[in-house]
């Protein structure tokens, strides 16, 4: 599930950084992010397929959960890195200029 999630993520950030207008919003660093743990995962996925063949395919449905609420933490996690480098490199002047109107 962490891998399935990452990899959906990956795909959709990646389909709207290729079909940006403008790099202000910096959608290149959430592709590599996200793609960065899609491979972390599918490395993963590998070993553990290697250690137990027969019972990779037969997750356990409490398994299954935690990793769905894994995959859900690393995309919750990935934006959220993506946001404060967006807030901080403020590429519209947006914060600057609501930090000046005070």
């Amino acid at each position: 599930m962490t891998l399935l999630i990452t990899v959906y993520a990956a795909i959709i950030v990646t389909v709207l950084w290729y079909n940006r207008k403008d790099d202000s919003m910096r959608l290149g660093m959430l592709c590599f992010l996200f793609w960065g743990a899609s491979i972390m995962w599918f490395v993963d996925a590998i070993f553990e397929y290697v250690r137990k063949p027969a019972q990779y395919f037969t997750p356990a449905l409490e398994d299954m959960l935690n990793d769905a609420f894994l995959g859900l933490s690393v995309v919750a996690l990935g934006l959220i890195i993506w946001l404060v480098r967006l807030l901080i490199a403020d590429p519209k002047g947006s914060v600057r200029a609501a930090l000046k109107k005070k």
